[in-house]
């Protein structure tokens, strides 16, 4: 899986919610430095060139869905995130969140109690 530009997650975000759109339903939902519609475009045609999202012909115009899960790109993005940034180390992954106190002693048990169940 390519790596997707900010921007490109963010349109992926959009296109998992809708599930089909065309492009100026796409740029309805951008609420915060929407670009101009020729530049959504570009965007989703080039998540296209990625393999993220195909199309619908209608005429002139296209109708754009995703063809990547989120939870295909989500286990794509934490793999690589924790290849890069923890060297491959779930338990250095979660070291790092407990110490941001990004998770409780509480929420580590209930991870706990869940890979028990699953043994």
């Amino acid at each position: 899986m390519q790596k997707l530009t900010n921007k490109e997650e963010e349109v992926m975000h959009i296109l998992w919610k809708l599930q089909k759109a065309f492009v100026k339903e796409v740029l309805a939902e951008i609420t915060e430095d929407q670009p101009h519609y020729n530049t959504l475009s570009t965007i989703i045609r080039n998540l296209e060139e990625k393999g993220y999202v195909s199309h619908n012909a209608f005429g002139n115009t296209h109708q754009y869905y995703p063809i990547v899960s989120k939870e295909d790109y989500r286990k794509g993005f934490m793999n690589t995130a924790i290849e890069n940034y923890f060297n491959s180390s779930y338990k250095s992954m979660v070291s790092f969140f407990a110490k941001e106190e990004k998770i409780s002693a509480k929420e580590l048990r209930e991870i706990l109690e869940m890979i028990e169940q699953k043994k």
